[in-house]
């Protein structure tokens, strides 16, 4: 295959297990597609990253011509999908309403800082002469902490969210590095990044996906105001 379909086929990678969750676990689907749905406009920060971060091939040379790609946008759908279901799939954990006496608890009164916080933090830290990737990961990781702080009921959610999908993401890394393995030399501008690479895949997409992982896990909760159900992690109603 041309390097010029890679990023293509790859960020369609991302819609299998996607579209396998949706169709065998009817429960996720709303979440999946409120979470999709969310995710999907971040795939217009791609000129942030382009060719700071990297520079693939993309349809129609899209990314190279304008920053922005197709490719991205389906990417961006493909794992925020996923990162919000994984946790509970594995677990068969469900999810409840918080009451109301929950809702109105002191911790509450930092919940829309809570939610904002990855762009607060991301925007003055894009200003600084950094790779732009680095302003993101601090930017998702302090997210997660702001909601661990925000919702003590999410801490194990959130960082075993990081950790699932850290594991999950490798996957679809080592696969492409398998598959192709000078892409990731070629395309990936290595010498601006940390020089750190673990069995062929630059260290700085492994602290993506963690803080990806572990901001995104349990954003839903946080929004739709959603806790953890207690007792068997399999009742009869969602």
């Amino acid at each position: 295959m041309s390097d010029h379909y890679v990023w293509l086929v790859w960020s369609l990678l991302f819609l299998v297990p996607w579209i396998i969750v949706f169709l065998a676990v009817p429960r996720f689907r709303s979440r999946m597609w409120r979470a999709s749905l969310l995710t999907t406009p971040f795939g217009l920060t791609e000129p942030l990253f382009v060719p700071e971060y990297w520079n693939p091939p993309s349809l129609f040379d899209l990314a190279q011509r304008t920053g922005f790609d197709i490719e991205s946008l389906i990417f961006c759908f493909g794992i925020g999908g996923i990162a919000v279901v994984l946790y509970n799939l594995l677990t068969g954990q469900r999810m409840a309403d918080l009451s109301l006496h929950q809702r109105h608890s002191s911790r509450h009164r930092f919940h829309q800082l809570a939610l904002w916080s990855p762009v607060l933090i991301f925007v003055p830290l894009k200003f600084m002469n950094w790779n732009p990737i680095y302003p993101g990961i601090i930017a998702m990781a302090g997210g997660a902490l702001a909601t661990m702080l925000c919702r003590p009921d999410l801490i194990r959610k959130t960082w075993m969210g990081g950790v699932i999908f850290v594991i999950y993401y490798s996957v679809f890394l080592i696969s492409l590095d398998l598959a192709f393995p000078s892409y990731i030399r070629t395309y990936w501008t290595l010498d601006r990044l940390s020089g750190v690479v673990l069995a062929g895949i630059p260290l700085e997409e492994f602290l993506f996906s963690f803080a990806f992982g572990m901001y995104w896990s349990s954003v839903y909760e946080h929004i739709y105001w959603k806790g953890i159900r207690t007792g068997s992690p399999f009742p009869a109603k969602l």
